[in-house]
């Protein structure tokens, strides 16, 4: 049978994109930018919202010149600023830091007892099937507490986290529906990354939130995305080409 090289070169095409997937993998957890960068004061965006968007539809991170903080659930993206208010953000905006994910639950729990952010580690991390993989959590109900914060947009020169964090607004929320959306990462990730729980909470009508400082529940749902794949996207400015990246000296003002 004659094949023509029209019918050929077709088959060949095929194959290059099909036989071997370059499809997005859901698995995977993008980050954008490195933490230590972060706390060293790297606040300009490196990507932006509408790129994020194409690496996950869940997760958190912070914005344009660390102005409040992210929530990503459900493909939507919210920004709390620091008066406490949440909206939600659909433009080009600059992301200096962010982990997104595709959200694929995979393990579900039901925790009938109380609960405390002082007891989610514990109870969590011998759920697990291994503490040397990524996971995306996301904790669902009715809270009895909620103790949250958001940090002021900072001027240039910018500071260092410690130090913008100084400038923090806190909130207390008592029998608030909401989401709790973050991470588990492993102890090994701190050189680029928050290792052990980094957590943000949104409430049920998205008109509150913010990073997660503490919180106290008796019944909710904590559904676990195992995420065995990381990918990190460094930034190429030249702020992030200068900085002084040491762990010990940069991890400050992420869990305050």
């Amino acid at each position: 049978m004659l094949v023509s090289k029209s019918s050929l070169f077709l088959v060949i095409l095929v194959f290059s994109l099909f036989g071997c997937s370059h499809l997005p993998k859901r698995e995977v957890l993008y980050q954008a930018s490195t933490i230590q960068a972060l706390s060293a004061g790297d606040y300009d965006g490196q990507i932006t919202l509408c790129e994020l968007k194409e690496h996950g539809n869940f997760g958190l991170g912070t914005f344009q010149g660390l102005e409040g903080e992210m929530v990503a659930l459900d493909g939507l993206f919210y920004q709390v600023k620091v008066d406490g208010r949440v909206h939600l953000v659909n433009k080009a905006e600059g992301i200096p830091f962010a982990q997104v994910t595709f959200f694929d639950t995979d393990r579900t729990f039901t925790v009938a007892n109380e609960l405390s952010y002082a007891d989610l580690s514990q109870y969590l991390d011998k759920l697990l099937s291994s503490k040397n993989i990524f996971y995306a959590v996301k904790i669902s109900g009715l809270f009895k507490y909620v103790k949250t914060r958001s940090v002021p947009k900072q001027a240039k020169p910018y500071p260092g986290l410690d130090q913008a964090v100084k400038e923090q607004k806190v909130f207390e929320f008592h029998n608030i529906k909401g989401t709790i959306v973050g991470f588990r990462s492993p102890e090994y990730s701190k050189s680029f990354s928050v290792s052990g729980y980094h957590l943000h909470f949104i409430s049920a009508d998205r008109r509150s939130g913010g990073h997660l400082l503490d919180f106290q529940a008796s019944r909710v749902k904590i559904e676990i995305d195992e995420t065995a794949d990381f990918y990190l996207s460094l930034p190429t400015n030249q702020e992030f080409l200068g900085l002084n990246l040491d762990v010990e000296e940069t991890k400050a003002g992420v869990s305050e």
